[in-house]
């Protein structure tokens, strides 16, 4: 088929897609307190979470040949800057922003690709933080995510692009620390 579009593809777009997902991620962070009640960090995740492969059989209106299209993706280096504010010894709020690779393994029946882009968002959250011995620390954490959206184009025919309207999600996260 090469890298020529084969015609004039129709989708369905009445309706959003809506995908759900649980992922369990580790992370990696540090964090400077600034004063007793404000805190500001910098949150690395340093590995990639992964959608499950998603499958169709596309037709072109010009003739009856299909193809099949395969897509899936990876979210690589969440990374999260974000600052806190203690309400007491033990309750913080936190805000931030983030930034996620978006990495895109699709098999087109056209020959073609998206490419891959990065997404920013932003992080809201509250938790509980309980200081134990030793300068260790034990958080209990609810976050709430929101990314902005992208568009990217196909490579083999420009005529042709898909759009991400955003997306967002809710987690809870256990941190363990230690103060230095």
């Amino acid at each position: 088929m090469g890298g020529t579009s084969p015609g004039t593809v129709t989708k369905n777009t009445q309706g959003q897609d809506e995908a759900e997902g649980d992922f369990v991620l580790g992370s990696l962070f540090i964090e400077k307190t600034l004063g007793d009640r404000f805190a500001i960090g910098l949150d690395y995740v340093p590995h990639s979470a992964e959608t499950e492969t998603s499958e169709n059989t596309q037709t072109t209106s010009t003739s009856s040949a299909t193809g099949v299209n395969k897509v899936q993706v990876d979210f690589e280096d969440l990374t999260t800057l974000y600052a806190t504010f203690s309400f007491t010894e033990s309750i913080y709020v936190k805000a931030g922003v983030s930034s996620v690779d978006v990495i895109t393994n699709e098999v087109l029946a056209t020959g073609g690709s998206y490419g891959n882009t990065s997404l920013d968002g932003t992080v809201f959250g509250i938790g509980y933080n309980k200081d134990l011995d030793s300068g260790t620390f034990v958080r209990l954490e609810a976050n709430y995510m929101d990314f902005d959206g992208a568009t990217l184009t196909n490579t083999a025919d420009t005529t042709k692009s898909v759009t991400a309207d955003g997306f967002d999600g809710y987690g809870a996260r256990i941190s363990i620390g230690k103060s230095f």
